[in-house]
């Protein structure tokens, strides 16, 4: 059973240890039907290609009280204390004895949840198109894992939480996560100088994949469109500064890449205040080349930044994600 399983992987052992938690309010969970839910799911830009999986995952909560049960703990978890982000107990990576529905999990959660998702933007004045192109998200990270993978899933199952817990929203090119500095984060930026510290507010920059370049006037038509979406939509959290963890700031990029080129024009954007200690190469090869799984002599390098992964990596040099702000205004 798929709780045996759980309960034997240290972290999602602990994520049902917090779904127990009695202070969590129970919502009224339930899943679209058969003849509906591939309607919800090209909703969300599900690849055509894994409707047909999903659908006959789907079957299986039809017949399993555990597994409603956990669904509906898992949705009500993942929306418990939905004003403060960063809140809810998540979404964890379920282990590889859960087969096809542990890959899958996440997705019928976040479908259960969007009800809730869609009431939330309502009476935050959320416009449709934002709503609709922010909660699409979970169809490109499913088109990400079978990119990587071949099969249906998501990689990452917390990452969609933010969308559908009302923290993150796509403004064009860019998406704008609201979030609140950990005492790391917030003690490496003042460190540094920045005018931010454990607990600010700020907006969460990231730059997700299928959205074409990440061209200065694409990253200018995004920032306009986010210094006016918060302060309408949350006036209550006034964020000043925008914050971004990538290693796309990495400033050895600059050693590769020409001034005028988008990666390089994206850093120039901020004050680099601090980069990692530990290296993290795999993640450009992942976002570079889709997966970090194939042997790095048979990757292509047909374009300056897989050019420019590859060479520092052969030469024996590491790439690190890179912490930077700027203010909003």
């Amino acid at each position: 059973m798929i709780l045996e399983a759980l309960k034997g992987d240290e972290t999602c052992a602990e994520w049902l240890e917090a779904l127990a938690d009695a202070s969590i309010p129970q919502l009224p969970v339930a899943i679209p039907g058969p003849l509906d839910l591939p309607d919800v799911l090209l909703d969300l830009s599900v690849p055509h290609e894994d409707i047909a999986q999903l659908l006959m995952l789907r079957r299986e909560f039809d017949t399993s009280d555990e597994l409603r049960e956990l669904l509906g703990r898992a949705v009500s978890g993942l929306l418990w204390h939905t004003d403060e982000p960063g809140a809810g107990t998540g979404l964890p990576v379920f282990p590889a004895t859960t087969g096809q529905l542990g890959r899958c999990f996440a997705v019928f959660v976040l479908v259960a949840a969007l009800p809730y998702t869609r009431a939330l933007h309502r009476e935050r004045g959320i416009p449709d198109d934002v709503s609709r192109r922010t909660l699409a998200d979970l169809g490109r990270n499913l088109a990400v894992h079978r990119r990587r993978f071949g099969t249906t899933g998501l990689l990452v199952p917390w990452w969609p939480t933010r969308h559908f817990r009302g923290e993150l929203y796509q403004l064009g090119r860019l998406q704008f996560e609201r979030v609140r500095l950990g005492r790391r984060t917030g003690e490496g930026f003042a460190a540094a100088g920045a005018p931010l510290g454990p607990g600010a507010a700020a907006l969460g920059v990231h730059i997700p994949d299928f959205r074409g370049p990440m061209s200065p006037e694409a990253c200018d038509d995004s920032l306009a469109k986010a210094r006016a979406f918060f302060p309408r939509h949350f006036p209550e959290e006034p964020a000043g500064f925008a914050v971004c963890h990538s290693w796309l700031l990495d400033r050895q990029l600059r050693t590769y890449l020409p001034a005028d080129s988008n990666i390089v024009r994206f850093q120039d954007r901020f004050a680099i205040a601090y980069a990692d200690e530990e290296p993290e190469d795999d993640t450009p090869v992942a976002f570079v080349f889709g997966g970090a799984e194939t042997p790095r002599h048979l990757l292509p390098r047909r374009t300056r930044v897989q050019r420019a992964v590859l060479d520092h990596l052969d030469a024996g040099g590491h790439w690190y994600t890179g912490h930077g702000w700027f203010a909003l205004e």
